[in-house]
């Protein structure tokens, strides 16, 4: 099941909230650079945290029949970009993402407004059941 860009875009911010990615951010840069329609970038706590996001979102889109282009970063999960043509996310420990500051590179991107779905059940902190 191939989604659009921006159906893709929202699937994989999802992923990644769900597996308590944070500072989740999204740009169109459609118009503004030739190799992909949207940036993903956010950030994990730790190294082992990046890695198990990038590899969620792998085994996620896989299910669904995204495959990406190009991986990088695993081996270190200080920085990992996975490339899906339409969508390229990149994935950072804080320190490197504020260092690299990609969101800089694309001033004249606009911002996407996600549709994150953000279920007290799931996260647990506000969890009302008793």
């Amino acid at each position: 099941m191939k989604k659009d860009s921006l159906e893709l875009l929202n699937f994989i911010a999802q992923v990644i909230f769900d597996k308590k990615g944070t500072n989740i951010l999204a740009l169109d840069v459609r118009g503004l650079s030739t190799i992909t329609d949207y940036l993903l970038i956010a950030e994990g706590g730790v190294d082992r945290h990046v890695t198990a996001i990038a590899k969620t979102v792998e085994d996620e889109l896989r299910k669904i029949g995204e495959r990406p282009a190009y991986v990088e970063g695993m081996q270190n999960g200080d920085w990992i970009v996975l490339d899906y043509h339409q969508v390229m996310v990149h994935l950072f420990i804080p320190g490197l993402r504020e260092r690299y500051q990609l969101e800089q590179l694309w001033t004249e991107a606009k911002i996407v407004d996600l549709n994150i779905i953000v279920a007290p059940e799931k996260s647990g902190v506000y969890n009302t059941k008793t």
